[in-house]
């Protein structure tokens, strides 16, 4: 940092590197938009007052500028790319920041996992903040591949530069009830930012849940929901993922007055849905739409998650336009489309970042499951508890039919670290009245062990085979072979494709499914999250079926 070449570059004794002129500008602090001249010097802003002279000078009179926008929660592994990856998809629509979990990857690989993401963070153009994985597992109705993450495994991490906080807490029991190995967490990152992930949860258990000193979810899905977290401290990030779409619901509780408290987060959205919708420009675009103002809807986006986090203090200010904040900014051609032309970070337009080819390593296969047999993917026959799929949330309904009712398909979870179990077999509706035919997936939150959905038990073997063959992914089958495979090789739940190729591959997987008579937009992602114990209100995993109320693994006959 050389504060005197920034001080004189203020003053005009030195030039700085680049003006945007003529420009309207959001001014966080009081909401408004602003005319002025961005003087950028080293990556800093230092002027927003004409006079100055510069190395390069961009005339954007007509356009308007905001603060970088940062992601408040995301599971980059969710993205199916690398860091690398990520960056390029996402940093080119105006993301120039993102608060990441790397808990996908720590249920796979234990704390390795997260040291990867801390090492790539490092390696970025983009800010990439990681949060220490909490919960890793989840409960302790599933089986993971990296064991049990302790307090003190976290707290030897927990002063790595790019280490931000503790992440989402989704033990809700386990805090309300006082867990010793939850409360050593908590407690150890007290005073630090603590996400939580508590969907549902209300009156005197979100009190206490609040109590323990979280500061934050990105699981609400109802209105008022939202706005007693509010009311109680917890700052609400409005998720639009590729599965849970939050942003219908929740958009009317931004306001000016809430602004303060409110971000934007995309936690899980597939690089099909970033090329062809966006980031969380898409969101600042849904926003708007939903009658937000773009003052308010861009100051969410930046300032009020940088705020959060302590990224809008110390020595590299960000999510601000004003003298002494990093030079994280849009460029914007329409700011109530949120039409992006050019964006910079730390002062440089990412059009000169040159992409990046980084290798994740060496990639071994971590499927070490055996290919079951078509009869151990059966489920009991009779009345039998069925999960019930919602397009565009990750909650699930439940209802008691018959396992061949019209519309309930068959759904099995299969352990994939090698500890040779059988399959857990349940039933589930939703994807499809007429489906004939599978899908399976690697990617099954938390702990990613295998899951398939199918008209029948022959097909789901085959796509289950398939991804145990390659090292994970998604796959597609009937009539006893594949239509369409997407290999995820590292960890299951990763590609080292760029952004770009994903976005065909995830195109045939789309079309392939649809072809079996899959009836769900994102059915890969959909599926993944009927494997998480953690989220109202039947899951199965690979220990059973489990009711989330009552925190507990039930039969799948119902009585």
């Amino acid at each position: 940092m050389n504060l005197p070449r920034r001080i004189d570059a203020a003053q005009g004794r030195t030039p700085c590197d680049l003006i945007i002129q003529g420009v309207r500008f959001l001014d966080v602090f009081s909401c408004e938009w602003k005319t002025g001249d961005i003087s950028i010097i080293d990556g800093v802003i230092v002027g927003l007052e004409p006079g100055l002279k510069a190395k390069q000078t961009v005339y954007a009179k007509g356009q308007w500028l905001a603060p970088g926008f940062i992601d408040a929660h995301v599971h980059v592994e969710s993205s199916l790319l690398t860091p690398e990856n990520f960056q390029d998809a996402v940093l080119k629509r105006g993301t120039t920041t993102a608060i990441c979990d790397p808990h996908e990857l720590a249920n796979v690989l234990g704390v390795a996992g997260i040291e990867y993401f801390l090492k790539s963070a490092q390696n970025l153009s983009m800010d990439l903040w990681v949060m220490l994985s909490s919960c890793v597992p989840a409960t302790h109705m599933e089986t993971n591949g990296g064991g049990t993450i302790t307090a003190s495994q976290l707290a030897k991490i927990a002063h790595h530069p790019r280490a931000l906080g503790l992440a989402e807490m989704m033990n809700v029991p386990g805090v309300l009830s006082s867990d010793a190995d939850v409360i050593a967490k908590l407690t150890s990152f007290a005073g630090r930012p603590m996400d939580g992930h508590c969907p549902l949860v209300r009156g005197q258990q979100l009190s206490a849940y609040a109590s323990a000193g979280i500061t934050s979810c990105h699981e609400s899905s109802q209105f008022d929901e939202a706005a007693e977290k509010l009311m109680k401290g917890i700052s609400v990030w409005i998720r639009e993922g590729s599965v849970a779409k939050d942003l219908d619901t929740l958009s009317p509780l931004l306001t000016l007055a809430t602004s303060t408290s409110l971000g934007f987060c995309t936690d899980d959205r597939n690089p099909l849905d970033i090329a062809n919708e966006g980031h969380i420009d898409h969101l600042i675009r849904g926003a708007i739409r939903n009658g937000v103002s773009p003052e308010v809807a861009y100051r969410a986006a930046s300032w009020s998650v940088a705020r959060h986090y302590g990224l809008a203090s110390g020595p590299a200010r960000r999510g601000a336009i004003a003298p002494g904040w990093a030079a994280d900014l849009v460029l914007l051609s329409d700011a109530k489309t949120c039409d992006v032309d050019r964006v910079l970070k730390n002062g440089v337009w990412t059009t000169e970042i040159s992409s990046t080819n980084a290798q994740a390593g060496e990639i071994k296969n971590t499927i070490r499951a055996t290919v079951p047999e078509a009869r151990d993917l059966e489920g009991p026959h009779g009345p039998v508890h069925v999960i019930g799929v919602q397009h565009g949330k990750i909650i699930t309904t439940r209802s008691v039919q018959a396992h061949d009712s019209s519309g309930v398909a068959r759904l099995s979870v299969l352990e994939r670290y090698g500890h040779a179990s059988k399959p857990a077999n349940g039933y589930v509706m939703g994807f499809g009245a007429n489906m004939d035919g599978a899908i399976a997936s690697s990617v099954g939150h938390d702990s990613h062990n295998l899951i398939a959905v199918g008209s029948n038990t022959t097909d789901m073997r085959v796509a289950l085979a398939a991804l145990i063959e390659c090292g994970g992914g998604f796959a597609v089958a009937r009539g006893g072979k594949v239509l369409s495979r997407l290999e995820l090789p590292f960890g299951g739940l990763m590609s080292e494709k760029p952004s770009r190729d994903l976005k065909k591959d995830l195109q045939s997987l789309k079309q392939a499914s649809q072809s079996i008579g899959c009836e769900l937009p994102e059915p890969f992602l959909q599926l993944a999250f009927l494997s998480l114990p953690v989220i109202p209100s039947l899951k199965l995993t690979d220990k059973g079926l489990v009711d989330v109320e009552r925190f507990a693994i039930i039969d799948v006959r119902a009585s």
